[in-house]
């Protein structure tokens, strides 16, 4: 069973940046999951997916895995796209794109 090691996206309800600096390495599913036929609940008998580590670099992530025999996939984040800094930056003579109105 292998661990991922990924820096985790902000969500869509987030407009800062907390909570996505740290590497984050979680194990991967060993065994699908199973569905209680009187609850309708879903479980597994795999501890290891409810284990999420935290680390401030992916090196200290990586070599928590090695050190420990955890074979690992490395995600690396991709880049951020432009960001708008102001309102007023859409309206500016010399914009950069087309006029949408």
């Amino acid at each position: 069973m292998t661990a991922r090691i990924f820096k985790p996206a902000k969500t869509a309800m987030q407009s800062g940046t907390a909570r996505t600096k740290e590497w984050v390495l979680e194990h991967e599913a060993g065994v699908p999951r199973q569905i209680d036929p009187l609850m309708g609940w879903t479980s597994s008998a795999d501890t290891r997916t409810q284990v999420r580590l935290e680390f401030d670099t992916k090196e200290e992530a990586i070599a928590y895995a090695e050190r420990n025999g955890i074979p690992y996939r490395l995600d690396e984040p991709k880049p951020r796209g432009l960001v708008r800094k102001s309102y007023a930056d859409n309206f500016k003579f010399g914009r950069l794109g087309a006029w949408t109105h």
